[in-house]
């Protein structure tokens, strides 16, 4: 009796010159690509060029610099809100800690390679979803009303002898799209729509693009918005490294359903939002312990904003 083949995200090739140029028999192929993917799984990797292999170990590298540096030093830099600062290991999350950088606040050096790793990338990935759906006259007030925000993210190896232990626990994405990259350490983890969890292999030479929950909202819930945590094995015997670029709605910009996702077959599902005022909901009632998705915020069908 044979063994079942594992479950993989999808491999999108992204390596080619001509594939960002809208238009090109190659970036039609790619858009039928990435809509089943985020249909089916929410998530997939894009195969990039050598260019990115490069910058993104010199990148990584930095990353174990920043973790190095005493704790007082780190924390020079608090967290006071969503988007900036550091936040170390909890109980919730011993492994775990994060420095996160806005777009407004990001250095001249930093910026640099963000836009040449990331945001290129980041929007293209976006234009490509909204194309997908005909909603080419929505792609410049959309790129126009976000920005991004960097993370850089370390998870410890794990101390105990546990098999397993907890980087950061099942959660979905509230911003618009997640671009991620990391070292060779695995320990993401992605659900399917059936309830199985896939042990995500990252190619060396990719990222992983993660839908969220305000780009679901703005298609009427279309896409699946996959619940994804990291998991660290006592196997691991290094600290995974993951950098993140999360684009999210600018402060002052309603997220809204656009009208040409909704007609018979697909009713409205979604009521108007404010990002930050949603953010700022999320953290009242995360201190009760009560984790509120955006979608249940904005929910037609939910008084979980109440």
């Amino acid at each position: 009796m044979g063994s079942e083949t594992p479950l993989r995200l999808p491999i999108i090739d992204f390596s080619k010159p001509d594939l960002l140029k809208p238009g090109t028999p190659e970036w039609e192929l790619v858009k039928g690509q990435v809509r089943q993917a985020l249909e089916e799984f929410g998530c997939f990797h894009a195969l990039l060029d050598q260019t990115h292999l490069e910058l993104r170990k010199e990148i990584i590298g930095a990353m174990e610099d920043l973790f190095d540096l005493p704790p007082q030093a780190k924390m020079r830099y608090p967290s006071k809100n969503f988007f900036d600062g550091y936040m170390g290991p909890r109980p919730t999350a011993p492994l775990h800690e994060m420095l996160g950088i806005s777009h407004a606040t990001i250095p001249e050096n930093v910026e640099a390679v963000t836009n040449t790793l990331w945001t290129q990338g980041n929007t293209s990935f976006r234009r490509i979803i909204l194309e997908s759906f005909g909603l080419e006259n929505h792609i410049d007030s959309h790129m126009e009303s976000s920005h991004y925000v960097f993370r850089a993210i370390k998870y410890k190896e794990p101390q105990s002898p546990a098999k397993m232990e907890i980087g950061v626990g099942a959660h979905v994405d509230a911003n618009i799209l997640t671009t991620l990259y990391g070292n060779e350490v695995d320990g993401l983890e992605v659900q399917t729509k059936d309830g199985k969890w896939i042990h995500v292999q990252q190619p060396p030479n990719s990222s992983t693009i993660i839908m969220g929950e305000t780009l679901s909202v703005m298609l009427n819930g279309r896409m699946i918005v996959p619940n994804h945590r990291v998991m660290m094995s006592e196997g691991n015997y290094k600290a995974r490294y993951s950098a993140g670029l999360f684009s999210t709605l600018k402060g002052g910009y309603e997220g809204k359903t656009l009208k040409e996702m909704v007609d018979e077959d697909h009713p409205l599902l979604f009521k108007p939002f404010d990002y930050l005022e949603y953010l700022t909901h999320y953290r009242e009632k995360a201190s009760q312990g009560i984790f509120l998705t955006l979608r249940d915020y904005c929910s037609l069908a939910s008084k979980a904003s109440n």
